[in-house]
């Protein structure tokens, strides 16, 4: 077997590889005696069948395996040995003749490759960036303090309704053919002013008679109250008459112990300047994280930009195309400055890994699931889960191989940031809440 390689360019190369006779002979040979001595043929006896028999039988078959073996041994160790550094995976030209094993002896395979880039990559102080950090001012705290209070409040039996209560009570049209035992209405929603008006003021046992019509014009509200589906109201109209059985009203949680403790675990705050100073930590906590990923973005961006360098742009679309079966040609140019940038990135990250000596531990693995296990509970208000709640998740997700693949990366990801951060000049500015978002409207 002859292997050799043609550089079109510095980005394109093609590896042509020469199979001849004797490279592949002899195992054939022995495979079809192997064949011969086990194979069971109608009219002769185990192993034996005339050879020539077994040859025509089975010898097409088993060449065109041991082609495609050898093949694909040599050109991956051809790649390895030779240290070619290539992109996407190698493709066969589609300008070769046809493969035809049975009435040739000397094949020839041809195969693109997309050749990684040279590039020089350099990092210094002269370049800039901006750590943009933001105070949670008292509005916010007065805020996170607001919501923590509704969403651990809870409705309460009231004797007269007002503006934002809820009724509940047995609703029945003017002509009798909607009844509803159990019908919710609550008056904010009510739309017509004059109508909203006749339910303030009500209590459990008054009677409220009005126009459904007008005072839900829409088909889902006029659904949800007569417990209906849409397209079985799409004609309702007229009078309809409720009758209150009770009235609530939905109250915020008073900012006290036993709301403190549903936050934040029993114990853990015992006044409301603790609480306040805790909903500023987690505000702070949560802006750092925006802040350090606002930093990380631009730090990226920042050596991208810095960092030119072509790909075989030509090649990679063709490749894409053709390992992904169901996307067209048109839909990978679409995306494809997507591709280019991440594969671009992850060149230069590759690079500054390799000459920081980055290797990532187990142990930053299973931290960095901790921590996004940690913000997922958080979203749910569950801050006070243990450690050993928190791992036992962490530990569970690792356990699926693309999430695990997926945490590693982004620890390599952090690690290669935090090199080039450290080789740059990064200057504080701190700024609003609304001046860190118009930041990213500028994208």
């Amino acid at each position: 077997m002859n292997i050799t390689r043609e550089n079109i360019d510095a980005l394109n190369a093609h590896v042509r590889i020469n199979i001849v006779k004797s490279d592949y002979e002899e195992k054939i040979d022995k495979k079809l005696r192997e064949y011969r001595r086990t194979a069971s043929i109608r009219g002769f006896r185990p192993g034996h069948a005339p050879f020539p028999m077994i040859k025509k039988m089975y010898g097409t078959s088993l060449l065109v395996d041991e082609i495609n073996k050898l093949v694909s041994d040599g050109l991956s160790d051809y790649i390895k040995n030779e240290q070619i550094d290539i992109l996407g995976e190698p493709m066969p030209k589609n300008d070769e003749h046809s493969f035809d094993p049975e009435n040739a002896e000397e094949f020839t395979f041809t195969f693109e490759l997309g050749l990684a880039p040279a590039f020089e990559l350099s990092l210094t102080k002269k370049q800039k960036l901006t750590r943009y950090l933001i105070e949670p001012d008292a509005k916010m705290i007065a805020d996170y303090v607001d919501n923590y209070a509704r969403r651990n409040g809870e409705f309460i039996i009231v004797k007269e309704a007002e503006e934002k209560d809820m009724i509940k009570g047995s609703i029945t049209s003017e002509d009798g053919a909607f009844t509803n035992d159990d019908a919710t209405l609550s008056v904010d929603l009510v739309k017509d002013e004059a109508i909203k008006k006749e339910f303030i003021g009500r209590k459990a046992g008054d009677t409220v008679t009005f126009d459904i019509r007008t005072a839900f014009p829409n088909d889902n509200e006029i659904a949800g109250l007569l417990r209906k589906q849409k397209d079985e109201v799409k004609e309702t109209s007229g009078s309809f008459t409720i009758t209150i059985r009770e009235v609530s009203r939905f109250m915020p949680a008073e900012n006290n112990q036993e709301l403190w403790d549903k936050v934040y675990g029993e114990g853990t705050v015992t006044t409301a300047e603790e609480f306040e100073a805790k909903v500023t930590d987690e505000i702070r906590t949560y802006f750092n994280r925006e802040t350090d990923y606002k930093l990380k973005t631009d730090a990226r961006d920042a050596v991208l930009a810095k960092t030119p360098f072509d790909l075989p742009d030509d090649f990679l679309k063709r490749w894409l195309v053709r390992a992904n079966e169901k996307t067209t040609a048109e839909e990978i140019e679409k995306d494809y400055h997507h591709f280019r940038d991440d594969l671009r990135w992850q060149l230069i990250k590759n690079r500054i890994a390799k000459e920081n000596d980055v290797k990532i531990t187990d142990e930053e693995i299973l931290a960095e699931a901790m921590a996004f296990t940690r913000a997922q509970f958080s979203q749910y208000g569950l801050y006070y889960a243990t450690d050993e709640q928190i791992t036992s998740f962490a530990k569970e997700m690792l356990r699926k191989e693309d999430e695990a693949r997926r945490i590693a990366e982004k620890v390599l990801d952090t690690r290669v940031l935090d090199i080039i951060i450290d080789n740059l000049k990064v200057d504080d500015k701190t700024v609003s809440i609304e001046e860190f978002n118009k930041l990213f409207e500028k994208k």
